[in-house]
């Protein structure tokens, strides 16, 4: 094992094919880890009813892998400490490949829930680590260009996910969503142990924190069941989300007490003392939590009250890979001579123009007018991970970067899971404000609505129906008009953080300096 406080030589940066190769193992790699997070979503029907079990408890399937992942996600900076960088990117691979084939020939619910729990807690480092292996084997002054092949394929993943899923389900059968990862996983582990194992980093073996990974894992569980079943169990109003709170919040403070007096913490809270990291990470996890908040919501809006299937709102959608992977290369050429703070300014500033146009949206809206924010949004995603990525890292010696990549990720995925349950909450309390405003006018005493009763009624409708197609017509504008509620609130929210990232001072470094996994 290797002295913690020794100096370590970086190993040279890899050039040609073989840093060609070693930059698609990585991105393979992190592709089939980001698209299983989405994979599965639109295949939980169908899911459910092959092992016999209602939908709302087929959603265990998602929330058992986000659970595992977010526990396992910010032990990265450790766990590379204790088995080297090389050799955890490939086990971690290995065995996601392994829990892969195990989902895919499970034949109950039971059977598949753990073994979620299996792949999700595997996966954890494999996104910090593919972040961070890129960046030793890039020259320095192309770091932009390796968080930009980086970018690219968490840009991807997700929108090919829903589509690739739904198609599996329809023409295939589920277990094929896991199955997809085996040859993937295979060969990104083949060429990453080919090509990287020779520039593996030191090793420290320090305690186990044990009771700083036992309160992680009870308050992060807690935690992430909470965001996933508070909606379904009508939050705050539910016995079992207030015990889930009280854990939660409790497990936090005792995990918070604990490390920062830990000697061997299990995960390294002193990054937050770096200014850059700080605001880094504060932006890009608000930025994500909104984003993927929109993310969410457009798709079931489209699908409930626009009219659009499945896979249709899916396409309407992957437009924002376009400029996204148009522009990624770019920013990471331009990155090591520019301010990564103009970057992310100006990728809030239009993610803020995004979401202002939804914020007009009508119930007629065509789909050129959707596919256009979606275009707009591809320019802001190509600006916003790669700068914040460097901001957050900026300043920080490269042998902590396993643990600021694994916990700044960790920020950014809770965020996610903030958002996707503030944002559909939002859209059910304010479409219930705005239908009860709404019904108002719906009586005999007010005109156009006694103009729209009497001429359905004239063309023989049953008055029954009547009502109940006014309600339906009513309960569609409520929620189109709560929707331009929360594009408007986020516009708002997005302007702020457009300033607020100036609270960061990028520090530019001219020389290498040493990468290890030790502190």
């Amino acid at each position: 094992m290797a002295d913690p406080n020794a100096q370590h030589e970086p190993p040279p940066p890899l050039h040609g094919a073989t840093l060609a190769l070693a930059t698609i193992a990585l991105s393979l790699a992190t592709f089939m880890n980001v698209l299983d997070t989405t994979i599965a979503n639109v295949s939980i029907p169908t899911i459910a009813g092959d092992v016999g079990v209602s939908p709302s408890q087929g959603t265990w399937v998602i929330t058992s892998f986000a659970v595992a992942n977010a526990i396992s996600v910010p032990l990265t900076g450790w766990l590379t400490q204790r088995f080297g960088a090389v050799r955890l990117f490939v086990s971690s691979v290995l065995l996601f490949v392994l829990a892969s084939l195990a989902c895919g020939l499970a034949s109950s619910l039971q059977m598949l829930i753990v073994f979620r729990v299996l792949q999700g807690a595997v996966a954890g480092p494999m996104i910090p680590l593919s972040q961070t292996l890129l960046l030793q084997c890039f020259p320095r002054e192309k770091a932009g260009m390796a968080l930009a092949a980086w970018g690219m394929t968490t840009l991807v993943a997700p929108v090919l996910g829903p589509v690739l899923g739904g198609w599996i389900s329809d023409n295939l059968s589920w277990p094929w969503i896991f199955y997809i990862n085996i040859p993937t996983g295979l060969v990104a582990a083949m060429m990453a142990w080919r090509l990287l194992r020779h520039r593996e980093s030191p090793t420290v073996k320090r305690p186990v924190d044990g009771i700083g990974l036992a309160l992680l894992v009870i308050w992060v569980g807690a935690l992430q069941i909470l965001l996933d079943k508070g909606k379904e169990l009508d939050w705050f109003g539910s016995g079992e989300i207030r015990a889930l709170a009280l854990v939660a919040v409790t497990g936090f403070c005792f995990f918070l007490a604990w490390e920062l007096t830990e000697e061997h913490p299990v995960v390294d809270l002193s990054l937050f003392r770096s200014r850059n990291f700080t605001a880094g990470v504060i932006a890009i996890a608000l930025g994500y939590g909104i984003f993927f908040g929109s993310v969410v919501l457009m798709p079931l809006w489209m699908q409930q009250y626009v009219g659009y299937t499945a896979t249709w709102a899916g396409l309407m959608t992957a437009p924002i890979g376009v400029f996204a992977l148009m522009l990624s290369p770019v920013v990471g050429k331009l990155l090591p001579k520019s301010d990564p703070r103009l970057f992310a300014s100006a990728s809030f500033l239009i993610f803020a123009l995004v979401s202002y146009m939804r914020s007009g949206f009508t119930l007629e809206v065509t789909p050129w007018v959707i596919i256009l924010p979606q275009l707009i949004q591809g320019a802001a995603t190509a600006m916003f991970f790669i700068p914040l990525t460097s901001l957050i890292l900026s300043g920080l010696h490269p042998s902590r970067f396993p643990s600021a990549a694994g916990l700044s990720n960790f920020m950014r995925m809770t965020a996610a899971a903030f958002g996707t349950s503030i944002s559909t909450t939002l859209w059910d309390d304010r479409a219930a404000l705005h239908h009860a405003r709404l019904t108002e006018h719906l009586n005999v005493y007010d005109a156009p609505a006694r103009q729209a009763i009497e001429t359905l009624s004239a063309q023989g409708m049953p008055r029954e129906q009547i009502l109940a197609l006014l309600d339906r017509q009513t309960t569609a504008q409520a929620y189109m008009m709560s929707a331009n509620d929360f594009f408007l609130l986020a516009t708002v929210l997005l302007l702020v953080l457009a300033g607020g990232v100036w609270l960061a001072k990028p520090q530019r470094q001219s020389a290498p300096v040493p990468v290890d996994g030790g502190h």
